[in-house]
């Protein structure tokens, strides 16, 4: 049986940090765990124009199809506001997710009791929140054609199409259901079929894909807008919601702000199974690059590690051991440890970010 493969991407700002914490993880599980990965590293971003000259070099691209996981740090910073749009650094994460074909974004959020008071939201109203979004990452109205801005009679037009084939809402759909399975088999798909006809055929596929496949999963239907207003009356109603590029995009960051803190939400997008059955796939955290604390030791490598931990359930089917790192983030957070993006009071003092790995290592430790 073969090793499976990872290739670390750790990128621009915090990037580098938080990636070498994952890292830590990554060896103990090798050490405490018997579990081993290949593992390779390349550049990608701002780190890669400085060497390349371009946000993504041709042979990092190969790699990133190659192996059976890729973990991304983040991309971007000042130093690269002035390049020319089609060699900024971001334009290195969207061509991984645009060659790799990762059309199913996993956002979840979850506030840990620890954290709930660093939510806008009341104590009780997110407290134990866990719900996973489903955003469709390839189509929709960011892809959509045609677009640009055109003239007409004297003045200018801005155009976007809102496009949605049946076989792109029947994939999503499906790996929102199975995803629905291995929670609480509930899923609520989002869309606007009352004034959008790609949102009714949206939700007659998805109905579809529903009767055909999944009829042991809970489906129902919600327009987006009142969706968003139920993210912040009633949260933890949901488990799965399912949704477009568009709406997605909006409802994953409402969602990730009910947390209260940007800096511990991981992320996964997935795409078309490879040979081995596992599925293309690309774990990153939400967070950015963090320009202004890079090289302080001031990052939270939370999100990364949880990242790592979804590439884990997801993408190698070891359920078991990612829960175990769920836990030790949890154990660490709910004994006091902070790094300086969860701090309330004055006086706290912060750990930094190879602090906060060596709490988790730990917590890990402490587990078996």
């Amino acid at each position: 049986m073969s090793i499976p493969s990872l290739l670390i991407l750790p990128g621009d700002g915090i990037g580098p940090e938080v990636m070498a914490e994952v890292r830590k993880v990554i060896s103990w599980l090798s050490t405490e765990r018997s579990i081993s990965f290949e593992v390779s590293e390349d550049s990608v971003g701002g780190a890669a124009y400085d060497t390349h000259g371009v946000p993504l070099h041709d042979d990092t691209m190969a790699k990133a199809q190659a192996v059976d996981a890729v973990l991304l740090g983040a991309v971007g910073g000042p130093k690269y506001d002035n390049l020319d749009f089609n060699i900024k650094p971001e334009r290195g994460l969207l061509r991984l997710r645009k060659e790799m074909d990762l059309f199913a974004n996993l956002r979840p959020a979850q506030c840990f009791d620890a954290l709930a008071d660093f939510s806008s939201l009341k104590h009780n109203v997110v407290s134990g929140l866990d719900i996973m979004i489903v955003r469709e990452l390839t189509s929709g109205s960011y892809f959509g054609e045609p677009r640009g801005i055109f003239k007409e009679n004297n003045e200018r037009v801005g155009i976007n199409t809102h496009r949605y084939t049946e076989s792109e809402i029947e994939r999503v759909a499906r790996s929102g259901f199975e995803l629905a399975r291995k929670r609480d088999n509930r899923l609520c798909s989002m869309e606007k079929a009352n004034v959008m006809e790609a949102g009714g055929l949206w939700r007659e596929v998805v109905t579809e894909v529903h009767k055909a496949h999944f009829d042991d999963v809970e489906l129902s239907h919600m327009y987006a807008d009142n969706g968003a207003m139920q993210l912040v009356r009633a949260p933890k109603q949901f488990d799965v919601i399912l949704t477009d590029n568009l709406f997605g995009d909006i409802l994953s960051d409402c969602a990730a702000m009910l947390t209260g803190s940007l800096g511990m939400l991981p992320s996964a997008s997935l795409g078309s199974p490879m040979e081995n059955g596992r599925p293309k796939a690309l774990y990153e955290p939400v967070h950015g690059s963090a320009p202004d604390i890079a090289g302080q030791g001031k990052a939270n490598p939370s999100a990364s590690i949880l990242s790592f931990a979804m590439a884990l359930r997801y993408s190698f089917d070891m359920g078991n051991e990612a829960s175990r790192i769920e836990s030790a983030v949890e154990s660490v957070l709910a004994d006091g440890v902070r790094t300086s993006d969860l701090l309330q009071a004055k006086g706290e003092k912060p750990v930094t970010t190879s602090e906060m790995g060596d709490a988790i290592l730990e917590a890990l430790t402490k587990s078996l």
